[in-house]
């Protein structure tokens, strides 16, 4: 939201520095992004008088200009390109040291083809006033000489811009945010009474309303007679200043109404209506070519105004062009409304359009404001226009409900700490808006119209806690007690954290992405059920909750992938869902690697690296895993993956068939091709909530941990097996020897082919064997390599090669 100081002052008698009223702004809740303040930008920039302009002796385009600043010290010499640099022109003087904002410059003392020039004669379009760089500025005769450019030209009117909540839709209008600062004494609210405009015939045009539910209100007026030409300079003014293009002065003044009073209008050339106007839903295949030269299809849920002749306006977000103002218009319908504020997001999401009234009616509007709104429209054309108004025609309610609270004095004290006195407080609620009946120690508050956000206690409380100021708000311990102090996060916090730090310290580059994604993408990973597909989706692909975090990753891998960054490793920690129940929904980890993100570094290296394969994304997984704290050494590694993972290149990391903590490996390449990306593609994904907690259990102090000074030994083993068993199988009954001896194991070779028979395979694997209290004899490594042939014998059949 945009207005200026002069704007404000419409609505706001005050005399406040623009320094205080932004920082009020931004301590009543309606947080100031920008000032854009030209008086100061431009304040070097001077009215000056070229009192010569004489040939540059080393340049045929320049001249040498002696410049009358008008500050009665001498004429400064200025070199100076442009074609219309002439003696006795008024133009716009910048002295060294002022900062050029259209060039992005600070101004020196130079040098330009041997001669000295110590200041600059600028353009429009070098101090950003327009794109007009073709000669200097030339100012009227009687310019003064030595005045400030800006002052003078009347342009140094700050801008401010506002972030405004959703639920400040009466702030959506200058008149409400004047009232909020008149409220938090800056000044003296103005609101003059809006007369109600005498009609003189009857409206010709009649409005029927088929769903009350889509539209609430309609009020609509025809002024015949107008004469619709350029707005006047006030008007023009006060648009432009904003970023609004003047267009005419039907336009015009309904753009003027919605950023002043908060009211979005419609007018329509009342020659181009046919019969009377109808407000129903849009049929099925209808188009609509609207007033940004765009032809929308329109279906059943969308609501419409329409005549004889089909849809003349999308209802509440755009006009058709069919019906617009032209400098022809010489009837003019005017039309104000109220619209329901769901269907009006819904139609506004569905089409892609960002309407300044669509931006209001989806917060809801004033609905006391709709008639009094025709009323000010009306004046306003008639002023500027010209013209003759006929009757209103009003179907449905022009009013709001009625909206009572009780509320108890003590409420501000006990939610906010704030001891405010009861004057205090109805000043502040009189001032917003709201009517106080009753003296103590409750009262009644009756809610204005235009606070459709307001519905309990605690939004009287936070009115007058945000005007009395939040920084009044006490600062207040909790009780903490004898009882020492307990963990602050929980388990699955924990794991969250060290989970992000584990794939940022892997070099991987932490992403967020859309919690929703397309039916089609949902299915592929296992999800697509219809009660998680979204009622009001804001874009057609992004319907259904996701299943998994990998095809946002994906998308944001391949859209970088497109943009010439092709090696790239993403990671997200966030939410997936697999059904609507509470226990559905889990925290999952997850990451991909694209083109040569590898874990050993980022791009191609001297070791010859082909990109990332499947064992980078595993190496990622059990990362994650490790530092959430899952039991490493009862994990299994299970060949084949989920359905969207290649089948020989991907893996399942499992507590036991039971307990699936996640997949890693390639993506399979019809998974990419159904995403839209370029592969290989690898990734892992793992659920967080899947780890089991650490069981505590109650231990003596153990010493801390170090290296033993007995020499450890290692034996490489090589067994025959089945040709199904698993390596990872070998390992767990070599480790369950003895845990305490036997501190790691690897397996480093695999051989299938030649002296061994079909159906059978070799796995070689190097055990450590650590000595805790001794040096161990031969014998007693000998001992504990037969237990560890007897064991992998027993529980896999694998006999010693």
């Amino acid at each position: 939201m945009k207005f200026t100081l002069s704007w404000l002052k419409e609505h706001l008698d005050t005399d406040e520095s623009v320094e205080k009223l932004a920082d009020k702004l931004t301590m009543i809740g309606l947080e100031v992004e920008s000032i854009e303040d030209k008086a100061r930008q431009l304040a070097p920039f001077t009215i000056a008088r070229v009192i010569s302009a004489e040939q540059h002796p080393n340049a045929d385009r320049l001249r040498v200009c002696m410049v009358d600043t008008g500050n009665g010290a001498a004429p400064v010499q200025v070199v100076c390109g442009a074609p219309n640099a002439r003696a006795g022109l008024i133009s716009v003087f910048s002295p060294p040291g002022t900062y050029i904002p259209g060039k992005d410059i600070t101004l020196g003392v130079g040098t330009i083809r041997g001669v000295e020039s110590r200041g600059m004669l600028c353009s429009e379009a070098e101090l950003k006033i327009s794109e007009n760089h073709d000669g200097i500025m030339e100012l009227p005769a009687d310019a003064p000489v030595g005045t400030a450019y800006a002052s003078w030209a009347g342009i140094g009117d700050p801008v401010f811009e506002i972030n405004l909540t959703p639920n400040r839709q009466d702030c959506t209008g200058v008149h409400g945010i004047a009232r909020d600062l008149a409220a938090a004494d800056m000044g003296k609210f103005k609101d003059p009474g809006i007369k109600q405009i005498r009609g003189e015939f009857p409206c010709p045009v009649s409005v029927k309303v088929e769903d009350a539910s889509l539209c609430p209100g309609f009020a609509l007026r025809l002024v015949r007679g107008v004469r619709n030409g350029p707005s006047p300079e006030w008007l023009q003014k006060r648009l432009t200043s904003i970023g609004l293009r003047p267009i005419n002065a039907l336009v015009d003044i309904t753009n003027f109404m919605t950023y002043d009073r908060a009211r979005p209008l419609h007018v329509f050339d009342a020659a181009k209506v046919k019969g009377d106007l109808v407000v129903r839903r849009g049929r099925e295949g209808e188009t609509l070519l609207a007033l940004d030269g765009r032809t929308y299809t329109l279906d059943s849920s969308m609501c419409v105004i329409a005549d004889e002749q089909g849809v003349e306006s999308l209802a509440g977000i755009m006009g058709g062009e069919a019906s617009g103002c032209s400098e022809q218009t010489t009837d003019v319908l005017i039309e104000s409304a109220l619209w329901n504020e769901i269907n009006i997001a819904q139609t506004g999401r569905k089409l892609g359009i960002n309407s300044d009234a669509r931006y209001r009616f989806e917060r809801g509007i004033d609905p006391a404001f709709m008639v009094p709104g025709l009323e000010m429209a009306t004046k306003l054309v008639m002023d500027i226009c010209g013209g003759t108004p006929s009757d209103n025609v009003v179907v449905g309610k022009s009013f709001g409900d009625d909206r009572i609270i009780e509320f108890p004095l003590t409420e501000v004290k006990r939610l906010a700490g704030v001891e405010v006195g009861f004057p205090e407080m109805k000043r502040i609620l009189g001032h917003l808006g709201f009517m106080v009946a009753g003296s103590g120690p409750a009262v009644k508050v009756a809610i204005p119209s235009w606070r459709s956000d307001v519905h309990g206690k605690a939004d009287i409380v936070e009115e007058i806690v945000r005007i009395v100021g939040v920084d009044q708000v006490p600062m207040t311990p909790f009780e903490r007690g004898e009882a020492p102090r307990k963990p602050v996060l929980k388990p699955m916090q924990l794991r969250t954290r060290r989970a992000k730090r584990a794939l940022a310290a892997r070099g991987m580059v932490e992403t967020v992405t859309w919690s929703f994604i397309s039916r089609p993408q949902a299915e592929l990973f296992g999800g697509g059920k219809a009660e998680l597909a979204l009622a009001n989706p804001i874009a057609s692909d992004l319907s259904d909750m996701r299943p998994s975090l990998l095809p946002g990753l994906i998308a944001a891998a391949q859209a970088n992938s497109d943009r010439g960054f092709a090696d790239v490793a993403l990671f997200e920690v966030g939410q997936v869902f697999r059904g609507d129940r509470p226990e559905d929904q889990f925290t999952s980890a997850a990451g991909v690697r694209h083109g040569f993100a590898t874990q050993a570094g980022l791009g191609r290296n001297w070791t010859g690296s082909a990109g990332a394969n499947a064992f980078d994304a595993k190496a990622d997984a059990f990362a994650v895993l490790a530092a959430a704290g899952a039991p490493m050494q009862a994990l299994q590694v299970v060949p084949g993956g989920a359905a969207w993972l290649h089948p020989g290149r991907s893996g399942s990391i499992q507590i036991g068939p039971q307990n699936v903590l996640g997949h890693f490996g390639e993506l399979h390449p019809r998974a990419l091709e159904k995403l839209g990306a370029d592969g290989p593609i690898v990734g892992f994904e793992v659920i967080l909530d899947r780890i089991p907690e650490a069981k505590a259990r109650p231990t003596r102090a153990k010493p801390a941990l170090e290296l033993s000074p007995l020499q450890p030994v290692t034996r490489d083993f090589a067994f025959i097996v089945d040709r199904t068993v698993k390596a990872g199988d070998i390992l767990r009954a070599a480790q369950s020897v003895d845990r305490k001896l036997v501190t790691a194991i690897t397996v480093f070779d695999v051989y299938e082919g030649k002296g061994i028979e079909d159906g059978k395979k070799s796995v070689a694997i190097a055990v450590t064997i650590q000595p805790r209290e001794k040096t161990m004899t031969d014998q007693e490594i000998d001992a504990v390599a037969a237990k560890i042939v007897a064991e992998v014998n027993k529980k896999t059949g694998g006999v010693l090669r």
